[in-house]
């Protein structure tokens, strides 16, 4: 094993893969572990910051569940082990059926990501369009596209927070202390709670590690997140502290809106909130009076009731104070490369007819697209890098979904929840085996991407996702050696050369565009050093970005024209291990960024207005006899992270995940930390272990995420380790636009377990 005596040469550069920050790491690697973790100081964007969670990821690298060889299921139930070139070409050969005998539109895709594992979803587009696939969906269908489709709506595009130099910091239904969302959060909550100059505003039904730093907490009662918004947004308006001259000059005129912001009886809405009148107004004073305000959402109010409207409010609160496109506001960076798709093709899913936003079909919906006799069901799925039966909404009815499917193959590095339903299996190379990126990244006003290099040589019997879907787009008769020969050629002659006849080519056979990911793949990944092989999409990416955004590239330090520019930016992610800046800045031109019809902010969403409105006749959701309890499922602590942590020995505490209760219902339960408790709702029951909290109001208990795997113990015997938080929701309650799940406003009952 590695000592501390190692050099620095023995340290290897790559990054965290637990959340969307993907924080720069160093590590030593020896006999196939990780043996040592610890931040990377030279990571443009995080500095050295990590927190305690990648310490454990040698639990992710090996575990009892990894998978060394693809499999195809018998007859009985169970599998057996396949070559690679059976797999391909019996894979190939049944999603064709399904495309020949019913249209390639009845396969769907899931997936393609995972926290900073997304060029095989990018690679995945060639396999699909070979296909004519047209429906995909992932997580982020249950979580962001009702936030999406606002931020598409208002903006165009998706405005990032400036929380290091914001006067005043606001948090929605978000804990980044441990959810993190913006790099290095904790160094940047400490550093705004210590300033007295600045403020933080936290508003979330439990009293969070981030609310513990706060100036404003409003433990809002769960479930009317919404009228404390609207409250705030109506003391805003009666104050008059709206920015009139910004609107004026960037917005589109807000008349509907204000009529009805002015209609809202604030003291009546506080009441249903749950939060004192007094702490609203001084909160909403304090962001109408700051001169610069970073406002970020999260799950708590994404899982909620009103999801899409709540998102709506809580950009409303810095687009009409006039926060944005200044430093400590809000502003519109660049991307390399689109990890989700445009929310204006107005696409509904063949069979509900349920809204497709940012290319998603709505996760809850899934079932409901394929439970059905309607002949535009779905009939096949591809499912990478993904875990709906554990993941999604109401895993038994996800469970019964894939049962029906004629076909379903999965794409993974372990033997998973959802991988036990599958007709064929194909393992993945893990994280740290490949060249990997995620395009969650970014920042303003400097952009910051990295490409992680492979730290282990892929595990025998599996292969990355790129080289995967290359041979499925073969096997499908996508294209042949002779297809690329030239293209081969001028990469070997060089990068000039091959940017010429990478244009020429796809001019000459526009066929070949439509799986562009593997053309690169095959052509110019072939000549770059090996490992690198997946990296060659993103020199599309680059050239993409060099030819709409040249002044940015160049402000951060590139030179060249054209072709050019974008072959400097490649070649800096190729040798830059511990990321690059990419583009630079200047604030200002976040406005030239609105990306709306008329270029400027749009402040009424007419559906969402209504909905607005509505709200004076609905009451704060009630509890009721047969389910006392709001459960939200799925809270983040500091002993979990995401499914992709299998082995349950890396939780140092709290081993079972336990259900945190109040003080106050565990009294009147007769319970204490440590006792057995049943949880059951319309959709299912389990028995799990209590744990007080006063961190929480009565009537609202938490569930952790990442828990209710099945893993090995000690003796071999599979066993479901915590409790799985989906066997609880239920898919049909969920948002009425984006179709996000109720998962933080699950209505339970809680019992004592004798």
């Amino acid at each position: 094993m590695a000592t501390d005596t190692a050099n620095q040469a023995d340290w290897k550069t790559t990054s965290c893969i637990l959340c969307s920050i993907n924080c720069g790491l160093k590590v030593q690697v020896d006999d196939g572990h990780l043996v040592k973790i610890r931040g990377d100081k030279q990571n443009p964007r995080s500095k050295g910051y990590t927190c305690e969670k990648p310490a454990q990821l040698d639990h992710y690298q090996n575990h009892a569940d990894r998978l060394t060889s693809p499999l195809r299921r018998r007859a009985d139930g169970s599998y057996e082990a396949i070559d690679w070139d059976t797999a391909i070409t019996e894979v190939a050969a049944r999603l064709a059926e399904i495309r020949d005998g019913h249209g390639g539109d009845k396969i769907m895709y899931y997936g393609g990501g995972g926290q900073g594992n997304h060029l095989g979803g990018a690679y995945s587009g060639a396999t699909r369009r070979t296909l004519g696939m047209r429906y995909a969906s992932n997580a982020l269908a249950q979580e962001k596209t009702g936030e999406f489709w606002v931020e598409r709506q208002m903006f165009g595009a998706r405005p990032e927070p400036d929380f290091e130099h914001a006067e005043v910091s606001v948090f929605v239904g978000k804990n980044p202390w441990h959810s993190h969302g913006f790099e290095r959060a904790r160094v940047i909550l400490r550093d705004i709670a210590k300033d007295p100059q600045r403020s933080m505003i936290v508003i979330d039904p439990r009293r969070t590690e981030t609310a513990d730093l706060a100036d404003f907490f409003l433990q809002v009662r769960p479930g009317a997140d919404a009228f404390v918004l609207s409250a705030m947004l109506a003391v805003l308006v009666e104050d008059d502290l709206i920015d009139r001259n910004f609107l004026a000059e960037h917005a589109t005129d807000g008349h509907a809106l204000f009529a009805a912001l002015a209609e809202v009886d604030i003291a009546d809405y506080c009441t249903r909130a749950g939060v004192d009148e007094e702490l609203i107004r001084a909160a909403a004073r304090r962001i109408g009076r700051a001169g610069s305000v970073a406002v970020v959402e999260d799950l708590g109010i994404e899982m909620a009731p009103h999801s899409t409207l709540n998102s709506y409010l809580e950009k409303l609160l810095y687009a009409l104070t006039g926060n944005f496109g200044r430093a400590g506001t809000m502003n519109l960076g660049t991307h390399l490369g689109q990890l989700i798709g445009t929310s204006k093709d107005n696409r509904v899913t063949p069979v509900g007819g349920h809204r497709i936003i940012t290319g998603l079909v709505p996760c809850n919906a899934i079932p409901d697209e394929i439970l059905t006799d309607h002949p535009d069901r779905f009939r096949g799925m591809i499912i990478e890098s993904g875990n709906p039966v554990h993941s999604l909404a109401d895993s038994p009815r996800m469970r019964e979904a894939l049962n029906a499917l004629d076909f379903l193959v999965v794409i993974d590095v372990a033997m998973t929840e959802t991988t036990r339903f599958a007709d064929y299996v194909l393992p993945g190379a893990s994280q740290y085996e490949k060249a990997e990126a995620t395009f969650f990244g970014g920042g303003f006003p400097d952009n910051v991407f990295q490409l992680r290099q492979r730290v282990f040589e892929p595990l025998e019997g599996t292969l990355p996702e790129p080289e995967i879907h290359s041979r499925l787009c073969r096997a499908l008769g996508a294209y042949t050696d002779e297809d690329l020969a030239d293209l081969r050629a001028a990469a070997a002659a060089g990068r000039e050369a091959f940017g010429l006849a990478f244009g020429q080519t796809l001019a000459a056979r526009p066929d070949l565009a439509g799986i562009m990911p593997v053309v690169l793949y095959e052509s110019l990944g072939r000549s770059l050093d090996e490992g690198l092989e997946s990296a060659a999409l993103l020199w599309g990416a680059c050239q993409q970005l060099a030819a709409s955004n040249a002044a940015s590239i160049r402000r951060a330090g590139f030179a060249g024209e054209g072709l050019a520019l974008g072959d400097a930016l490649f070649d800096a992610l190729l040798t830059r291990r511990e990321g690059v800046v990419i583009t630079s800045d200047p604030y200002e031109v976040s406005f030239e960024r609105i990306a709306t019809d008329d270029k400027r902010i749009q402040l009424v969403i007419p559906e969402l207005v209504e909905e607005l409105i509505e709200l004076a006749n609905e009451s704060a959701p009630a509890a009721t006899d047969a389910f006392p309890f709001v459960l939200a499922a799925g809270e983040r602590r500091g002993t979990t992270a995401n499914t992709i942590y299998r082995d349950p020995s890396w939780r140092k505490k709290d081993r079972d995940g336990a259900l945190r209760i109040s003080p106050g219902d565990a009294d009147s339960l007769g319970i204490e930390t440590g006792d057995r408790v049943r949880v059951t709702t319309k959709r299912g029951s389990v028995e799990t272990v209590v744990e007080v909290s006063d961190t929480l109001r009565d009537g609202h208990v938490t569930l952790p995420n990442g828990m209710g795997l099945e893993y090995p113990d000690e003796r071999g015997e599979r066993l479901v380790h915590g409790t799985p938080p989906n066997e609880l929701t239920s898919s049909e309650d969920r948002d009425w636009i984006a179709g996000t799940p109720w998962h933080k406003h699950v209505r339970a009952r809680v019992e004592a377990v004798a």
